[in-house]
Formats: C-alpha cells, structure tokens, sequence
C-alpha cells in the first residue's frame, strides 16, 4: 500500500513539472517604453507585450510574463529563469554567441544621439548608453567615452546634469522624450545597428523557437504586426 501511495506521489509531481514545462516563461524588462513597460496596474504592457500574448495565441502556447534587469537578462535566460527575451532586444553576432533568436519581429530600428546641445561632441565627448546594449558596444569602439548605466533612464538623467554629453539609444525609445522635454534634443546623424530585433531564447530550445517564429511569420503575412508596430511606433514596418 504505502509502495502505491509513493508510486502515485511520484506519478503527481511528474505530472505538476510536465504541466510547469508547459507555461513558456516570457522575460522582459518592464522600463524601456514603448517596447515594455510597467502600466499603473503594475502589469508588463507596451508594444512587446501586445506582440508576446499575440504569438503565444498563434502558437497555442501557455505564456506568462516575467520581468528582469538588463543586464542580466541573458544569463537569466540562459540559468532557466524563463524561457523567452521579449525585451527589444537587437540580433548580433555577438549574442548569437550565446543564446539563439527568432527571425526578426522589426527591421533594424535607427539609433539615435539625445543632448541638450545641437552642438554637442558627439565624435570625442563622452556618451551615455545603457550597459550590455548595441549602442554601448558602438560608443565604446567610436572614440568617445562611454558612460553606461544599468537602466535608461539613468541615461537620460545624465544628460540633464552635465555628467554626459548625449545619450544612445534606439530613436523610438528617445522620441517621446524630445516631444515632451524642450530642453532635449536630437543631434548627430541616427546610427543604422543590429538586425532588428528578434526573440531570445536558449540554444537547445530549438522547438519552441520553430514555433515562435512560424508565429511572427504569419502575422507578417496577414499584415497584423506591421499595424501592431505602427501603432506602437517602435520602428519602421516591413
């Protein structure tokens, strides 16, 4: 009796891990507006939120949303803490490295230089970015000093007190800033980086990127993510 009550105990924790694997764990920021950001409701909303719950629904994929810090969102992937970045996150070589991506949910988004001078060295001062972004790496080989910081806005609070130059950052992060701050501006030419920006999640996880991806394919094809990028303005369409 007691060899069939363990049986059967072993038997419903199985079941209860097999029924955990099936919740795919999608990880984001929740502080780079409009990709992902905490709503009043202290729920993940923005762009990525929209597009992650659509492809989850395409998929037929039970999903839940978790939120982590930038620059440990690649090794939380890669530890197991979730099983998707839905984060903004640019395709490099460099990340391809270590985790593997979805084709690209939007084209490659121009980057762009925030200052509150039109004639700010841009060339030889020194630029805020965010650590662990494409725009860091890109300062950090331009000649400029870098100043990175673990969130966006810190970046930008950099600029406002003289303690940086300019920030780098994608232009549909910085846009809304420049329309609601007067005292902000762009300036410089917008930098072209990255492949767009894709779906991170472990190399092994071959299956579930298939899936995700046959997802962003098809609302490629019925026009759906182009009217879901539009209305988000996070990038130009396909």
């Amino acid at each position: 009796m007691k060899q069939l009550i363990l049986t059967a105990a072993v038997l419903a924790v199985s079941a209860g891990m097999a029924s955990a694997q099936d919740v795919v764990r999608l990880g984001t920021e929740g502080a780079y507006p409009p990709w992902n950001f905490i709503n009043d409701a202290g729920e993940v909303a923005g762009f990525e939120r929209e597009l992650g719950d659509e492809l989850c629904k395409r998929a037929e994929l039970t999903c839940e949303w978790v939120t982590n810090d930038w620059d440990s969102i690649i090794p939380n992937l890669v530890s197991g803490n979730y099983d998707v970045i839905i984060a903004g996150m640019s395709i490099t070589d460099e990340r391809d490295e270590v985790i593997d991506f979805s084709e690209n949910y939007t084209p490659p988004d121009p980057s762009a230089y925030l200052c509150t001078d039109a004639g700010a060295d841009i060339a030889g001062g020194v630029i805020a970015a965010q650590t662990g972004t494409i725009q860091a790496g890109y300062v950090a080989e331009s000649g400029a000093t870098l100043l990175e910081f673990a969130t966006p806005d810190e970046t930008i609070a950099a600029v406002k007190n003289g303690e940086a130059d300019a920030v780098l950052a994608d232009k549909s992060y910085l846009a809304p800033i420049v329309e609601s701050e007067a005292d902000l501006g762009f300036c410089g030419e917008d930098v072209a980086l990255g492949g767009g920006v894709g779906l991170g999640v472990r190399e092994s996880d071959t299956e579930l990127k298939d899936k995700l991806t046959a997802a962003i394919q098809s609302m490629k094809a019925d026009g759906s993510l182009n009217a879901l990028i539009a209305k988000w303005e996070v990038s130009s369409t396909f």
